[in-house]
């Protein structure tokens, strides 16, 4: 049983840094091609095959952008959040060692996991959506756009304070006490499935804010896209991570108000 379990953890680590390396890889390629606005949430109806595919697909206009956000979004998913729940799937892998459908067990963990994300995804599309909507027609809020990247960044920063935060840190940073915790034998599959699906619930509740300025910075921003994945990594994986919350939040805090008074000065009349 030993050599199998070993045998397995060979092949399954590597798939897993192989599937999050082609998510990289691909976000990388996509943000360097001539449809990299898509992944910037630009117009995806003005121009390119976007434009015609919501001619002729019905509800296109709808349709397209869902579908191309929603690739971006698991690709970011993928990229950003499945290194963090390395240790999920450590700690899930000894509890099942030995079983037959092991590696469908792991697979709808990660399943479930990406459900929790997906729908978070799907919420921030829709508050994106009527967000532009809202700027597009109060010209006020167009010409003072750099107030809602303000706001955003000040909004992640007070959260890395939060109560509900730190709750859902520590879930997420005793992954072997949460497994045991929600794994009682009964309806494997199902079972594997929900565990995922809370675990990612908890993820979302620790993570949502930061995942957020993504919106302000672009998805297409590598570098930040980096930055921001290897601080959720570290808050999570890292021993002293719980104690990168705070400062963490001043950075924010502080960025949000160089931004305001960057744009407050700029605006204010030569004496």
């Amino acid at each position: 049983m030993r050599v199998t379990a070993s045998r397995h953890q060979r092949v399954f680590l590597p798939v897993l840094a192989g599937l999050v390396t082609l998510a990289w890889l691909t976000l990388w390629l996509w943000a360097r091609s001539p449809y990299g606005r898509y992944l910037d949430h630009g117009d995806w109806t003005a121009s390119g095959p976007a434009a015609w595919l919501c001619r002729v697909v019905p509800a296109g206009s709808l349709v397209v952008p869902a579908a191309l956000y929603a690739l971006a979004w698991t690709l970011m998913i993928l990229a950003m959040m499945l290194p963090t729940t390395l240790p999920l799937f450590r700690a899930f892998d000894r509890v099942v060692v030995g079983r037959a459908d092991r590696q469908r067990l792991l697979v709808l963990l990660g399943a479930g996991y990406l459900t929790a994300w997906s729908a978070f995804g799907l919420l921030a599309h829709g508050l994106h959506a009527v967000l532009l909507a809202g700027v597009a027609r109060v010209p006020l809020l167009g010409w003072h756009g750099w107030l809602i990247g303000a706001a955003t960044l000040a909004g992640a920063g007070a959260f890395q304070f939060s109560a509900l935060k730190y709750r859902c840190l520590d879930q997420c940073r005793s992954p072997l006490s949460f497994v045991i915790s929600h794994w009682h034998g009964p309806a494997p599959q199902r079972q594997a499935f929900l565990l995922g699906l809370r675990h990612g619930l908890f993820c979302v509740g620790c993570c949502w804010a930061l995942m957020l300025l993504m919106f302000v910075v672009g998805a297409g921003s590598l570098g930040w896209m980096l930055v921001l994945a290897a601080a959720m990594a570290i808050e999570k994986n890292v021993a002293w991570g719980r104690r990168l919350s705070a400062p963490l939040g001043v950075a924010l805090l502080a960025g949000a108000a160089a931004l305001v008074a960057t744009h407050l000065w700029g605006a204010a009349p030569l004496a």
